[in-house]
């Protein structure tokens, strides 16, 4: 009997500096895909922007002794089809040959940060109608940059952070007023950049600067963001065929050495984070929280998933810290642990996002 099974081809890497992390996340995937049900191929994508054949087998991406994998270099190189009427992926050889990879039947990009998570791996899969997990081409790009993701929730009506953006090359003292009225302690951010790559917390004027230059390290566009005392509650959004689902709320409780959930608490430091699923909230407060998670996730018109962050004051006020809409997806992340909170485990989430990505369809919708 031929084989029916559709095909996944789980993408990863990428040019960002979240590389590393993007490998931890396709290892959680791919060893939580069902192979009976999906014919899995991986590729992966290197730090240079290559894309090649990369192994299926989960083992090889996660975390190990603390350290990152990453996407090696290969002379093989993966192209997507030529254009919308074919399936087929195939790999060019360092000789000039081209062979079949597969017939593809829906992408699993699990690329986190630019050149992937902000609408431009989107965009390329749109040119040649093939499907994929997740946020189109606009809300992906929408919820990368943290200024217009801002503007966007302040639109419909969200409470989010007052905030200073410098632009590329612009001085911050011309801003300096703007920026000192925030008032102390601000938080300095990548525009564009997530799993808090480059983000420092200023509590003195006079570390400014340095906080500035970490920042444009990881993006020539700064955010500098009043800083807000509250629990850090986050919450996970599926859209299914039946509508826009929020999660039971999850908390974080940073510790030790780290002031805020920076990298190396959320990856290197787990000691140093209490992850709190389902964490405990007011029967009005957690409505609220789900309530602003599901607009949040249509303000930028996001697609299939996304994880919202929001601080709880001590008097119950709440705001959006921010949207993300390709969440860290390993089986110890926020996201799936606040789905099993809820009853849907880590494969069946799985399985749900790729259904539904499988069964929506490509173009304008």
């Amino acid at each position: 009997m031929a084989d029916v099974k559709p095909t996944v081809a789980v993408l990863f890497g990428g040019r960002s500096s979240e590389h590393g992390v993007s490998c931890a996340t396709a290892g959680g995937v791919l060893g939580a895909i069902d192979r009976e049900r999906w014919n899995v191929v991986a590729v992966g994508i290197t730090r240079d922007g290559r894309w090649v054949p990369a192994s299926d087998d989960a083992a090889d991406w996660l975390l190990h002794d603390g350290a990152l994998a990453h996407v090696p270099h290969n002379e093989r190189t993966v192209l997507p089809p030529r254009d919308a009427s074919e399936r087929t992926w195939r790999v060019l050889s360092e000789d000039g040959t081209v062979t079949p990879l597969a017939e593809v039947d829906v992408v699993f990009p699990l690329l986190h940060g630019p050149f992937g998570e902000d609408g431009t791996v989107q965009g390329a899969l749109e040119l040649v109608d093939v499907r994929y997990v997740g946020s189109g081409v606009l809300a992906s790009a929408i919820g990368m940059d943290k200024q217009y993701m801002k503007t966007a929730l302040r639109g419909a009506g969200l409470p989010v952070t007052p905030d200073v953006v410098l632009a590329p090359g612009e001085s911050p003292e011309g801003r300096r007023a703007e920026i000192e009225a925030l008032g102390l302690p601000v938080f300095v951010k990548p525009a564009r950049a997530g799993s808090s790559m480059g983000i420092s917390k200023v509590s003195s004027w006079d570390t400014l600067e340095v906080a500035i230059s970490d920042a444009v390290k990881h993006d020539p566009k700064v955010l500098i963001e009043r800083g807000v005392v509250g629990r850090e509650i986050e919450t996970a959004v599926l859209a299914t065929a039946d509508g826009v689902h929020a999660s039971p709320a999850g908390e974080i409780v940073t510790g030790g050495a780290h002031e805020f959930y920076d990298f190396e608490a959320k990856y290197l430091d787990e000691a140093a984070v209490d992850l709190r699923c389902p964490t405990e909230l007011a029967d009005d407060v957690a409505a609220q929280v789900a309530d602003i998670a599901v607009r949040a996730f249509r303000a930028v018109g996001a697609e299939s998933l996304a994880r919202v962050d929001v601080f709880v004051a001590a008097d119950g006020t709440i705001t959006v810290n921010e949207i993300n809409t390709m969440p860290g997806f390993t089986s110890t992340s926020m996201y799936p642990r606040m789905w099993a909170a809820a009853g849907v485990e880590y494969p069946e989430l799985i399985q749900r996002l790729l259904d539904g990505a499988l069964g929506r369809g490509t173009g304008l919708r």
